[in-house]
């Protein structure tokens, strides 16, 4: 692509025709501050923050979206332009709930990080009527809160365009439009699907995960309680981010060191039910290619995978694999097998997950997922609540030392961790495939072509005498493209892994929230799957059937994969339902 020479504040700079001028002025490190923007997404130049003037244009410009032309004269700082942006802050503030000190974005608030840079305070807003603050409480696993809303579409556009769910939408007009579900029914009402990635998007604190950080310490002061805690890979990978170490740093056992000061019994990691999982799926995969059962075999680890399948794909539901995600299995081992082992009355035992996930919220509380007439999980924590709950206890995570997980249920193999990337249960799966249909283990890279993060990818496997077709989705919009084709018969495959989450659980709605300042010019889920393909690497034990405590537990408990015990403990059900049933 040809540059072309722009001036921008008086220099002149060489960008690639086509550029927009927040782009050019990126290119020249010069920060244009943006609210409603996302990249490729939400380009709609509605905020107003992002104006600059341009030489000859009457009125300011839209930097996000107004592209650059050979010999612009362009100018970010003028007065006019920080006049501008300055009373745009002070007209959102004029509407907005500034309840800061409580709010669980405070400190990373876009809004508030705009405000302190132009010199804005709430004081300096312009009296008149307010949204009132109503929050939305149906939804099991979110807050919507429109006091707190800035109308930047974000959230639309991601449920709309990249989820393809649509259960938000701009309602009303003028000072009474609001983004809200349709008819404004409650969000628990609608077909939304739990995966936070409105949450993510958000700029402010108007969309937040419904927290149980009082639950849990609860639990933890009770002396008549054994409280367990699992934390799922990805966590790993982003955890840091909170703490201020950069996007990409592997904080494994300042995790698990965290969670022990923080007062957990005992502190297990969720890969290890990621390689019972694969331990299971592998074995029925197998089964139902031998015996005739339904294919393709869908993966079923993400709970906002499921329950889209469930609303829009009822009669793929059959497809789905019966185990349950490696957070239910990791819950119903320890307050079965594990609680046997030492004795302990699992009655007494809570469970807390740690997940990248705001959908896991939603998971713990489904038919069928309470193995021991008790829940396999109690309390799923974000990514994010998880770092709350560190600062609020005084613990300086950056300072603490590396600390192993517990046995027996400890740090799994390299395909256990994989599970937090995009493609990672597929080729966990097939590593586990190729062992049991050839006697030999595959190497890792055999499996590479399932890797990436974007859209669908599709390879075809020989293993032994077994021809494999592999598709593997992340997102649900490309997990409807997927389906359709199944639906259709123009895709033929024998397993199918989708994760709700473009890019997989490394970006999960529960994940340390970015700046779109950041996000829009950085892919954080490239950083992030990098931790977890670097721990897989480098552990001697990269297939599910190695790990010595998952072999134990067969020997010891559950005898084989899909035996009676395993299925009775490790596997679950699905629901039909109807567009109107939640």
């Amino acid at each position: 692509m040809d540059n072309i020479t722009i001036k921008l504040n008086g220099r002149a700079v060489s960008v690639p025709a086509g550029s927009t001028i927040l782009e050019a002025a990126r290119s020249a490190a010069i920060d244009i501050p943006t609210l409603c923007y996302m990249k490729g997404l939400n380009e709609i130049g509605a905020c107003r923050i992002c104006v600059v003037e341009v030489k000859g244009a009457k009125s300011l410009i839209t930097a996000c979206n107004y592209p650059v032309s050979p010999n612009m004269e362009v100018f970010t700082r003028t007065p006019r332009v920080l006049e501008a942006r300055k009373k745009t802050l002070q007209l959102l503030l004029s509407n907005h709930n500034c309840d800061c000190l409580s709010c669980n974005r405070n400190g990373t608030c876009e809004l508030q990080a705009l405000c302190r840079q132009y010199g804005v305070d709430a004081v300096d807003r312009y009296a008149g009527a307010k949204t009132p603050s109503q929050p939305d409480e149906t939804a099991p696993h979110m807050i919507r809160d429109n006091s707190k809303c800035i109308l930047c579409h974000r959230c639309v556009a991601v449920c709309t365009q990249v989820q393809s769910i649509g259960a938000i939408g701009a309602n009303g007009r003028g000072f009474n439009t609001n983004v809200s579900s349709p008819f404004k029914l409650g969000l628990g009402t609608t077909n939304c699907c739990h995966c936070g990635q409105c949450i993510a998007v958000c700029p402010t604190g108007a969309l937040t995960e419904k927290s149980q950080i009082d639950q849990v310490f609860d639990a933890i002061n009770d002396p008549g309680k054994v409280v367990l805690v699992q934390t799922a890979p990805a966590v790993r990978a982003s955890l840091g981010e909170a703490f201020g170490l950069p996007i990409g740093t592997d904080v494994q056992g300042k995790l698990a060191a965290a969670l022990r000061r923080l007062g957990f019994d005992r502190v297990f990691d969720t890969s290890f039910g990621a390689d019972l999982n694969v331990m299971e799926a592998a074995a029925e995969l197998l089964a139902r290619l031998h015996d005739g059962g339904k294919l393709p075999v869908i993966s079923a680890c993400c709970p906002s995978w499921v329950k889209f399948c469930e609303h829009f794909y009822p009669e793929m539901t059959e497809h789905l694999s019966t185990c349950k995600s490696p957070q239910q299995m990791t819950g119903a081992v320890a307050k079965s097998c594990w609680a046997e082992k030492v004795g302990i009355d699992p009655q007494r035992i809570v469970m807390v997950s740690i997940m990248p996930c705001t959908a896991k919220k939603f998971e713990i509380h489904r038919p069928d997922e309470a193995a021991n007439g008790m829940p396999d999980v109690d309390y799923a924590l974000t990514t994010r609540e998880l770092a709350r709950m560190i600062r609020r206890a005084g613990i300086r995570f950056c300072d603490l030392a590396g600390e192993a997980y517990d046995t027996p249920i400890r740090a799994g193999t390299g395909a256990g961790m994989l599970f937090g990337a995009a493609g990672g249960i597929a080729e966990a799966t097939l590593r586990m495939a190729a062992y049991t249909l050839t006697g030999q283990p595959a190497p890792a890279a055999d499996f590479s072509q399932v890797r990436g993060l974007d859209g669908v990818r599709q390879a075809t496997y020989t293993l032994g005498e077994q021809q494999l077709k592999v598709a593997v989705a992340s997102g649900l919009g490309s997990a409807r493209a997927l389906m359709e084709q199944v639906k259709s018969g123009k895709a033929d495959y024998q397993f199918i892994e989708i994760m709700g989450c473009p890019g997989g659980c490394v970006n999960g709605g529960g994940q340390p929230q970015v700046p779109y300042t950041i996000r829009n010019f950085t892919d954080v889920r490239e950083a992030r799957t990098a931790v977890l393909y670097a721990i897989d690497k480098g552990n001697p034990l990269r297939n599910s059937y190695e790990n010595p405590d998952v072999k134990a537990l067969y020997k010891n408990y559950l005898s084989k994969p899909g035996s009676y015990r395993a299925h009775s403990l490790l596997h679950t059900t699905y629901i039909k339902r109807r567009r109107n049933e939640y």
